[in-house]
This record gives structure tokens, C-alpha cells and sequence, in this order.
């Protein structure tokens, strides 16, 4: 007998509004008998169906609901689920790079599909869709038709779910590097062992934003990874100098700046907290300064210590930055929400000495839709400062 699970009185509001999630402590009782990873059925505590979900005992999330009706947990499901998505993403006018499935925002938890040209990257990040991941293959195959399609389920996330951190290619032939277009230029992407699935395509539109806060100036980019900002910035900035802690990494900036034509493009490798620092003693200044760290906090109980992290590069880059230049500063953890961002940059300016206007707010591309059940979904912060 499939299992049946009834909620605790009142816990159902949360998940009737949209969100997907039925944590194990929000249970009353479980009727039936089931593997993990099997489809479970979600009942309020008097009894009113609310959904069918992946159901998990070793995870803290015991369910993730994704059916709401009658719908069937085959494969002309998820062919429609990914279609709807990819329908949507071509709707916007994305076609060569973009995120195809973003998890829960999709209807589709845990899993996330990126394109990059030819080639699809995936992640499976719970045990229900980890068990589904043949025929999901299958489907993004018969509606891609791609070279190849890569697993990046190397993530520590995984291990919540009793599963296995693994990288493999599930269909095809994939490349160590593959050739993508953003924003009118050309950017070589490491599928395989790149950042999340292998490039951060949820600040596509916010690099395209950054060029005109780097027109015609010098620019410090930190925490620059392959050069997303910095290639971007490139094209219209006097000079960039790109930061960052992985030699690696900046081998990639330079292959995408002579891929791009670009001359204009200086790199450093330390640690941004330190080089910002050895800026400052060095008397340099720059136009435009962009901050776009790794996520500080990855669980609640660390945002203390985000904060502190997020204010210290904070202070330093509004110092760096000449009177009447740009500070652009991002967090990608959901963690770290719009308000205490925004508390921890108003501090940071008042201990800076800067007299500091905020002009843009942006959050993620819209191919990272966000739910509004759903405070998860919505992760990334990008302001744009100017520093007086």
C-alpha cells in the first residue's frame, strides 16, 4: 500500500499556497508501506488530498509534493513538465544558454536542468528524482536532441538525501569545455568540473547590466570565477583587473578574453579578502568595483558569520572605489535576505566614511523564476552603489 501522509492541524496552509515541502515534523501519522523514493500522498489532518510527492526518510524534507490533481508520475508527465519550462524559456527569447528546470520553480523539485549550446548539464538533488533520472534523460533527449547530456550531482546537498555525490555523462558525448553565447559574446564553459553545472547563469542579465557602470573605466572584479562580469565589462571598460583565489579560474578568464578579442584584461590570484586590502595599502582606486562572492551562509545557524564576511569585503570595496564610482554588490544565499542585506550595506557604508546612493536592485535572470510561496527560490541580491 502506497503511503499516505496526514499533517499536523494547520500545517497545511503553507504547502496549499504553492510550496512543496512537507518536512517530517509537520506530520501527524503515516499510513501504508513504501521504498523511499516511491509517490506518497499528502492529506491534511482531516483528511482533505493536497498532493503527491517524492517521499524521503532520511531526508528532514519526508515529501516533495509535485502532483496537485490526477496527473500520473510516468513519462508524458515530465515530458510536459520540461516542455512547459523550455516553452516559457523560449518565450523570453532564450534559446543558447540559459536554465532550462529550476527545481521547484518548474514543478519539477530537485531537479535542475542547464543548457549550454548543444549540450544539457544536469542536477538530481533528491532521492525521488535521482530514481527517475533514466527516464528523465530520455525526455530531455527526445525534446533537445543534444550531443550530450552531463550529470553535476556533486553536491554535498546530496548527502541529506542518503545519496552519493556523482559526476557521469548520462547520454552522448560531452566535451571538457563547451562554446556558449552571452550577451553577444563568446564564453567557453568547463561542464565537467565548472562552478554548480559548470557557469552562473543567473547574473546573464546583471553582467549585461554591469557595462554600463564600466564604461570607459577601471575596473576590480573579485570573486570573478571564469569572468563572467569581467569579459562583459571588457567590452566597454578601460581596463579590468580580475580577482580571484583559483589559478584555474583565471586561466579561464584569459581564454575567454583572447576567445573575445580582449587585451584589456589584467588577473590576480589570492584571496579577495586579503587582495582588497593590499589594494587599498597600495593606494589604488577604482571606477567601478564588483563583488560577487561564493554564498557565506548555506544554513541558517551561519548567517551570523555571513554577515560579518559580507560587511568586512563591503567596507573595504566602498573605499576602493573613486569618488562618483560604482560598488556592485551581490549574495547568492537566500539565507541572507533582502533586508539584512541591505542592513548589513548601510553599516558598511556608515563605517567606510563613504556617502553612499543605492541605484539598481536586480535579482536573478528570469530563467531563475522565483516562487512566491517560496522564499528558497528566491536567492540572488545584486545592488548597484554609487559611492560619492
Amino acid at each position: 500500500m502506497a503511503y499516505e501522509i496526514y499533517l499536523k492541524k494547520n500545517e497545511e496552509k503553507r504547502i496549499i499556497a504553492g510550496h512543496s515541502w512537507v518536512y517530517a515534523n509537520e506530520v501527524a501519522r503515516i499510513e501504508g508501506k513504501d521504498k523511499n523514493g516511491s509517490l506518497a500522498s499528502v492529506y491534511s489532518f482531516d483528511g482533505k488530498f493536497i498532493g503527491k510527492g517524492y517521499i524521503n526518510h532520511a531526508s528532514k524534507i519526508l515529501v516533495r509534493i509535485f502532483i496537485r490533481g490526477n496527473e500520473t508520475d510516468d513519462k508524458q508527465f515530465y515530458l510536459d513538465k520540461i516542455s512547459a519550462a523550455w516553452n516559457y524559456r523560449k518565450k523570453l527569447g532564450y534559446g543558447n544558454c540559459c536554465r532550462v528546470v529550476f527545481a521547484e520553480a518548474d514543478g519539477l523539485p530537485a531537479l535542475i536542468v542547464d543548457k549550454y549550446g548543444d549540450y544539457l548539464s544536469v542536477q538530481c538533488l533528491s532521492l525521488g528524482i535521482d530514481m527517475r533520472k533514466n527516464m528523465i534523460t530520455e525526455c530531455l533527449a527526445e525534446i533537445f536532441s543534444p550531443k550530450g547530456i552531463y550529470e553535476r550531482s556533486d553536491v554535498a546537498l546530496r548527502k541529506k538525501e542518503g545519496l552519493q555525490e556523482v559526476k557521469q555523462c548520462l547520454y552522448g558525448e560531452v566535451p571538457d569545455l563547451a562554446e556558449i553565447e552571452e550577451n553577444g559574446l563568446k564564453m567557453l564553459v568547463d561542464i565537467k568540473n565548472g562552478q554548480k553545472t559548470g557557469y552562473f547563469l543567473d547574473q546573464k542579465e546583471n553582467r549585461f547590466a554591469a557595462r554600463r557602470y564600466a564604461a570607459g573605466g577601471e575596473v576590480l572584479d573579485c570573486f570573478c570565477n571564469s569572468g563572467g562580469f569581467t569579459i562583459n565589462c571588457a567590452t566597454v571598460a578601460k581596463k579590468v583587473t580580475a580577482c580571484d583565489i583559483s589559478r584555474p579560474a583565471l586561466d579561464s578568464v584569459i581564454a575567454n578574453a583572447e576567445l573575445n578579442g580582449l587585451k584589456n584584461i589584467d588577473t590576480v590570484c589570492g584571496d579577495a579578502f586579503a587582495l582588497l586590502r593590499d589594494f587599498r595599502r597600495e593606494g589604488k582606486k577604482f571606477d567601478l568595483v564588483i563583488l560577487d562572492p561564493p554564498a557565506f551562509c548555506k544554513t541558517a545557524d551561519e548567517v551570523k558569520d555571513a554577515c560579518r564576511g559580507y560587511k568586512d569585503i563591503n567596507i573595504q570595496g566602498m573605499k576602493l572605489v573613486k569618488s562618483g564610482g560604482f560598488l556592485i554588490t551581490c549574495s547568492c544565499s537566500h539565507y541572507m535576505t533582502p533586508t539584512l542585506f541591505e542592513k548589513m550595506l548601510t553599516e558598511a557604508a556608515k563605517e567606510s566614511g563613504r556617502t553612499v546612493r543605492s541605484v539598481e536592485i536586480k535579482t536573478q535572470a528570469p530563467d531563475h523564476p522565483s516562487l512566491l510561496c517560496a522564499d528558497e527560490t528566491h536567492y540572488l541580491k545584486f545592488y548597484v552603489l554609487h559611492i560619492i
